[in-house]
């Protein structure tokens, strides 16, 4: 069963949702964008938000009326064996009724809350108030082999049958069944091939359902700046991957994880790490900073995918969900210095060498790009950004609208514009990023003081 999903509709449901998150690891608590503001995800259309995580088969939890969720998912209703479970759950918390999904948790789910919130469920299947269990829904590690003879077997039973164990499994065990040695009806749990019947019900043990990788984007520092998508994968996540610094920045979410850090050089021992813990059947999440897929995580994942396969992680499965980089972020704080065609270059020559690197600035530069430089200097790399502006001034005025961001999304950020002839390595380190203007780069310096920085989109020849 995925994570459940919590909706609300105003921010006085968020106490008794923050209670029902409480006792379910992962759940992610929806608010309606315009009535709540303390939620884990904001959402504008309460239908539609609700008909798209019952299509993505996630467990709905609304705290609402039954009424308006048996509306709204009314029409997708097709299978019972595969819909999710939804709850109806009342503002105060007095009333948990689990409406849909009983052979896939929603009674157990139910209960779960009705115990957070110190009350009762209003379990009405009646197999599960006599005997404590649902023949049609095993839990999680079994299946049943013949789910199309539970509902008579256990119509059997509420009439009086009684039904001998074979094999072993604690969840039967624990419940209220009326076993008998000597019962009219059988309950199996094998591994063999066995055919069962309508007074024979065969239950296989499984393995592990398949891990997840997420490789996330956290935006460039500032919480504001994080996606909902990625603060709802971070909330279901059981591990979290990644350099110390990144994990610092999603502390919030990490209550009831297991936080794995490594150095920031160790990209493909992280990124191999976080594969064979999702081939265990966990949830895994790699975090980066800005976006995952722009000199990050996501491409050292897929580069040992690539050279080094393994069976296990062809089961995994695999998601990237995207974050706000850093030439962004400066680029937004300073006005539309990348309004038109622009690149992006990494001047570390630690991964390609030094003669690549100044290939492709030749090349932008000459090619009239927008240039974004990351990682411009460091403490062992002092020279590369000088070298960068020697070859830039070629074919670069030496006016040219150069940005300086630094620490871009956190409380000591700072965002400048100086011209190119006065950049120099002192005016960067790791945490900045550069933006070196095209020769159509204007600036634009008001009364006020502002500066703000643009390329034209139109681009015509003078």
């Amino acid at each position: 069963m995925k994570p459940p999903a919590i909706v609300i509709l105003g921010e006085a449901s968020v106490a008794i949702a923050r209670q029902i998150q409480s006792a379910l690891p992962g759940a992610t608590i929806y608010g309606l964008a315009e009535r709540t503001q303390t939620v884990d995800v904001s959402y504008n259309r309460f239908g539609d938000t609700v008909r798209e995580l019952f299509s993505s088969s996630t467990p709905i939890i609304g705290i609402c009326a039954a009424g308006i969720l048996i509306r709204t998912v009314a029409p997708l209703l097709v299978n019972k064996r595969a819909e999710p479970p939804v709850i109806a759950v009342a503002e105060d918390g007095s009333a948990i009724v689990p409406l849909l999904g009983g052979l896939t948790g929603a009674n157990q789910l139910a209960t779960a809350i009705a115990h957070a919130l110190d009350t009762r469920a209003a379990i009405t299947a009646t197999g599960q108030l006599r005997f404590n269990v649902v023949l049609e829904a095993p839990p999680s590690g079994y299946q049943l082999a013949n789910p199309e003879h539970a509902k008579s077997f256990t119509s059997d039973l509420l009439a009086g049958a009684t039904v001998k164990l074979l094999g072993e499994a604690p969840w039967l065990n624990q419940s209220n069944l009326p076993f008998d040695p000597r019962g009219t009806h059988t309950i199996e749990v094998t591994n063999c091939s066995v055919t069962g019947s309508s007074t024979h019900l065969v239950y296989h043990p499984t393995s592990l359902p398949p891990g997840k990788l997420t490789i996330v984007g956290t935006g460039p520092g500032a919480a504001a700046w994080m996606t909902p998508e990625v603060r709802a994968i971070l909330q279901s996540a059981t591990d979290l991957v990644g350099y110390k610094t990144y994990l610092d920045l999603v502390q919030d979410f990490a209550h009831g994880k297991q936080r794995h850090e490594s150095d920031n050089r160790v990209e493909l021992d992280r990124a191999r790490h976080a594969l064979d813990l999702a081939a265990e059947g966990r949830s895994v999440v790699v975090v980066s900073s800005g976006d995952p897929g722009i000199y990050a995580m996501a491409a050292a994942v897929f580069e040992v995918l690539d050279r080094e396969p393994k069976p296990a992680w062809d089961l995994i499965e695999i998601q990237v969900a995207a974050g706000i980089s850093a030439m962004q972020a400066a680029a937004a704080a300073i006005g539309a210095p990348l309004g038109h065609d622009f690149c992006a270059i990494s001047l570390s020559d630690i991964l390609k060498p030094w003669s690549v690197i100044e290939q492709r600035i030749a090349a932008a530069a000459q090619a009239d790009f927008v240039i974004a430089f990351y990682n411009p200097v460091s403490k062992q790399r002092t020279w590369q950004l000088a070298k960068a502006q020697e070859i830039l001034l070629n074919w670069r005025s030496p006016t040219t609208p150069v940005v300086l961001g630094r620490n871009l999304g956190r409380s000591e950020q700072s965002v400048r514009v100086i011209s190119l002839e006065q950049l120099t390595p002192a005016h960067a380190d790791m945490r900045t990023v550069i933006l070196i203007g095209s020769n159509k780069t204007r600036t634009i310096r008001r009364a006020n003081g502002e500066v703000w920085v643009y390329t034209p989109r139109t681009y015509e020849e003078c």
